[in-house]
């Protein structure tokens, strides 16, 4: 957990409901918006609007994963993958 970078906000599927996760985000001070698994006894508050606006990121990583180059990660260095991957979300956030 120490190697996560900075955030505000984590958005996650109900998978990612666990307490020491929970816990240890908070620790490290980004929010979580996470809904509450169907299964915990106690409702866990969460920003819904926030939550309902999680699909945008979901959909850009499926149109990233359309172009053969960031799905299949032809590049062996990072900089060079990191370099694919802004120029196809620059491509595909004018298309």
């Amino acid at each position: 957990m120490g190697s996560l970078p900075t955030a505000g906000w984590l958005l996650a599927d109900r998978g990612y409901d666990v307490d020491w996760f929970r816990e240890a985000l908070k620790d490290k001070g980004i929010k979580v918006c996470t809904p509450g698994r169907k299964s915990r006894n106690r409702a866990v508050k969460y920003d819904k609007r926030r939550y309902k606006r999680r699909n945008r990121i979901e959909i850009m990583f499926g149109r990233i994963k359309n172009w053969r180059r960031g799905a299949t990660r032809c590049d062996r260095c990072p900089q060079t993958f990191f370099s694919a991957i802004m120029l196809a979300a620059t491509v595909l956030f004018w298309l």
